[in-house]
C-alpha cells in the first residue's frame, strides 16, 4: 500500500478494481481545509485517460507491474507473436490489443511486454523505428520550398507526411510518439 503522497509519475496503483498509472499528480494545499491530489490517471487496460482527486494521505494498493523484453517475430493473421529471446516463451496478442502499435511494428524488433500477474495489458514501443517507404508521390523536381512534403506509406501500412527527397525503397526513421517523419535512416 502506498499513499497519495507517494504519487510520482509513472507509478502504477489498483483502484476501483482497475490498473491506472499516474501520468500527472498535483499537491494542493488550500487556505481552509485539508489537502489534496489532483491526478491524471491512465488506465492500462483500456488506454483511457481520467482525471481524479484522492484527499491526501489516502491509501490505495500499489499494482506492481512486470515488464519483459520480446521480440517481434511475424503476423499470424488477426495475432501478433512475440518471443522471449531468453527462455524462447513465445506470446500472441490480438490486433485489438495493439491498436496504435500496430503501425510501427516491424518484424525483429525489440520492444518491451508490460504485464500485470499472468494478464498482459499492452506492450511499449522504442522512440523511434526505422521503417522502409513503399509506395510515394512524386516530388515536383526543382521545389525547395521551406518544409515541403508529400505523403508516403511504408511497410507496415503507415501513412505520413515526408519531405520531397524522400523516394520508394529508402528507409526512414519515424517517432512512435507522434507517427512522424524524423530523418532519413543511414
Amino acid at each position: 500500500m502506498i499513499t497519495t503522497n507517494d504519487f510520482k509519475t509513472g507509478v502504477t496503483i489498483l483502484y476501483e478494481d482497475s490498473i491506472y498509472q499516474v501520468i500527472e499528480f498535483q499537491h494542493v494545499k488550500p487556505g481552509k481545509g485539508g489537502a489534496f491530489v489532483r491526478s491524471k490517471l491512465r488506465d492500462l487496460r483500456s488506454g483511457a485517460v481520467i482525471d481524479k482527486t484522492f484527499n491526501a494521505g489516502i491509501k490505495v494498493e500499489q499494482a506492481m507491474i512486470d515488464k519483459s523484453e520480446m521480440q517481434y517475430l511475424y503476423k499470424n493473421g488477426e495475432t501478433h507473436v512475440f518471443m522471449n529471446m531468453e527462455s524462447y516463451e513465445q506470446i500472441e496478442l490480438h490486433e485489438s490489443r495493439l491498436t496504435n502499435e500496430i503501425n510501427f511494428l516491424v518484424e525483429g524488433m525489440m520492444i518491451t511486454i508490460i504485464s500485470y500477474g499472468h494478464e498482459i495489458l499492452g506492450i511499449e514501443l522504442p522512440d523511434k523505428v526505422i521503417m522502409e517507404v513503399v509506395e510515394t508521390a512524386g516530388g515536383a523536381k526543382g521545389n525547395t520550398a521551406s518544409n515541403a512534403t508529400k505523403e508516403a506509406l511504408t511497410n507496415t501500412g503507415l501513412r505520413l507526411s515526408v519531405p520531397l527527397f524522400i523516394n520508394e525503397g529508402e528507409k526512414i526513421v519515424v517517432s512512435t510518439a507522434t507517427g512522424r517523419y524524423d530523418t532519413r535512416a543511414k
